[in-house]
């Protein structure tokens, strides 16, 4: 009998199977022999209560098999070994680490998320090559000061624990990119916090918070904020500073006045629903010209201020639930504006029936609302169109391409878009081109005279098939509205456009998830609803680490992957109108963070 049959027999410590009356599953001696020579090993979901001391020792102890008289080949050479770098211990039963931790020094990546731990062991902070540490879903009360250590930290997920505070050591973590103490039970943080330089996510959201420190401003490099579901009744002035955020969560908390931000001239997203917020002042917007989301729902706002059009990068301005009961004509001068939501207001002067055909149409009315004072020739008199009235004059509005840098030519229902119109740019550098409601088969082939500048393009409402790859060549577009046409594939070299951000395909013809988009990383927004898809690959979504809104209600969805659910990015998912039987309607109806929860409780173990 070889020794390491005898080892299996008496329980010899340095095997990789337990005696077989312990209770706990074993860990495969074929696992630990892989980890060792790729440095890698997973034992998520195997209902471990301990962790084999074997594991811990890996790199220690001589492994069984040398003492076996057996031959090795090249690729069974134990002295060979690499030294243990990732280790998963998520979705078991661990109560307790020991300090034998301290024996795998050069792991990078450790994750025990979910598990049953409620304190951890002073060794963690010996791990000093550790960058990747995810503790979430724990019952941890307190984290040990000697986290403070691991200096070579990039992540820390901290979320869903029972944590009451945060060590002021932490804020000697400089290296610290992403910090994720979410769904705590957090009163205050210590402004320590504002030494994380190197900061770029910070999300405290879910816990019982009162105030930030001051401190938060020096976060320079921070481009998400989230502080949702808290007990917030302002923010620090200091926040102003932080010119690199780019996402700022402040929803249900007890703000009375929308912050005011004058140097996060980036910002991207503003989300401010379910507050108590009832004035909007010029002084909150005049440097928000980059918003493209701008949430206000469930507050008590009373009337906007005409100052809401320098908002010009404008997509969509949610005002749902508020007191206001009419609105600026200012609104229909942004250029970009998609969706708008009134839903639950007290509007006087607009009738119902316009506020139910949509956002364009209650745009186009506010439009016609606003005096435009007429030009006048020298003798006193308004112009008319003449003989020389130039083409590109009557087809164009050549003021908006000179000063809003916008080319206009929609609802037209042309087949093509003239030759007349393109002229009329001359040198002007466009960056909004309008294209929609036409009868556009097939993308405009001069629109490629355009690609120096271009970054918002709409094609909506036409009868394209096919994108052409001149399409491809916008590489400065950031956002791509091609809803309500024939299309049911998106080319490859769509992958290209690497600052796309945002991407409108509803109410087309596909049949299939592009995969295209699954490739384009910087994407924020995927709107594909109304079409004929049948599944999506959640773990080629979880790449889009940008990924925020994804809307894929009224498809043809039979069942939704549980592994969605690690879809942490997200902040809005639609999946009404589909026909799988879970998540229920009742889960939906309480929305995204819920979904989320759910299909994560429903990954098999």
């Amino acid at each position: 009998m070889s020794r390491l049959r005898r080892g299996a027999m008496t329980g010899d410590p340095r095997a990789g199977f337990r005696d077989h009356r312990d209770k706990e599953p074993p860990v495969p001696q074929g696992l630990i022999r892989a980890a060792r020579k790729s440095g890698q090993l997973n034992l998520s979901g195997r209902g471990l209560s301990e962790v084999p001391a074997s594991v811990w020792r890996i790199n220690v102890d001589t492994p069984e098999e040398a003492h076996s008289n057996v031959q090795f080949d090249a690729s069974d050479r134990w002295w060979e070994q690499t030294d243990l770098v990732k280790l998963f211990l998520s979705s078991n039963k661990l109560q307790s680490l020991p300090d034998d931790l301290r024996l795998l020094p050069a792991l990078v990546l450790l994750d025990i998320h979910d598990n049953l731990l409620s304190e951890l062991p002073a060794a963690i902070g010996e791990l000093v090559h550790l960058q990747k540490l995810n503790i979430s879903h724990n019952k941890l009360r307190s984290l040990p000061q000697e986290v403070s250590q691991l200096q070579n930290l990039k992540s820390l997920l901290v979320q869903h624990n029972q944590l009451e505070e945060i060590p002021e050591a932490l804020g000697q973590m400089t290296d610290l990119e992403e910090l994720d103490l979410s769904n705590n039970c957090l009163k205050n943080i210590s402004g320590g916090l504002g030494s994380l330089t190197h900061l770029t996510r910070l999300n405290v959201s879910n816990n019982k918070l009162k105030a930030l420190p001051a401190e938060i401003g020096s976060l320079k490099r921070l481009r998400q904020l989230d502080c949702t579901s808290n007990l917030l009744e302002e923010v620090p002035t200091s926040m102003a500073g932080m010119d690199s955020l780019e996402q700022l969560y402040l929803r249900q908390n007890k703000l009375t006045f929308l912050p005011e931000l004058p140097d996060c001239r980036i910002l991207k997203e503003l989300h401010v629903g379910n507050n108590q917020i009832n004035t909007l002042g010029p002084q909150h917007l005049s440097h928000l010209s980059c918003l493209n989301i701008l949430e206000l729902r469930d507050n008590k706002l009373k009337s906007l201020p005409d100052e809401i059009a320098l908002l010009k990068g404008l997509e969509r301005l949610d005002l749902t639930n508020n007191d206001l009961s009419s609105l600026p004509n200012s609104l229909a001068n942004l250029p970009n504006l998609k969706s708008l939501q009134l839903e639950g207001n007290p509007l006087r002067g607009i009738r119902r029936d316009l506020l139910s055909k949509g956002t364009q149409e209650l745009l186009k009315y506010l439009r016609g609302r606003i005096q435009v004072p007429e030009a006048k020739s020298e003798q006193g008199e308004a112009p008319g169109v003449t003989a020389m009235t130039m083409p590109s004059d009557s087809l164009v509005n050549t003021h908006a391409i000179a000063t809003l840098k916008t080319l206009e030519y929609s609802d037209k229902q042309a087949p093509v878009i003239p030759d007349a119109v393109f002229n009329a740019v001359g040198g002007s550098p466009i960056t909004s081109v309008n294209f929609s409601k036409n009868q556009l088969i097939e993308v405009p082939l001069r629109i490629v005279e355009l690609k120096d500048s271009l970054c918002d393009f709409n094609l909506g409402f036409n009868k394209i098939t096919t994108i052409s790859l001149n399409l491809c060549m916008l590489l400065k577009l950031t956002h791509l509205d091609l809803r309500n046409n024939l299309l049911v594939s998106l080319p490859d070299k769509l992958e290209a456009m690497t600052r796309l951000q945002s991407i409108i395909l509803s109410f087309n013809r596909f049949k299939t998830f592009p995969d295209v988009l699954y490739r384009i990383p910087t994407l924020e927004t995927i709107l594909i609803s109304s079409n004929q898809i049948g599944s999506i690959d959640p773990l080629q979504l979880i790449k889009l680490t940008k990924l925020s809104t994804l809307d894929l209600k009224n498809n043809d969805l039979l069942q939704i992957p549980p592994a969605l659910g690690n879809c942490e990015s997200l902040r809005s998912l639609n999946l009404e109108g589909n026909p799988f039987r879970n998540p229920r309607a009742a889960i939906l109806a309480k929305g995204t963070n819920a979904i989320l929860e759910y299909l994560r409780s429903r990954i098999p173990t």
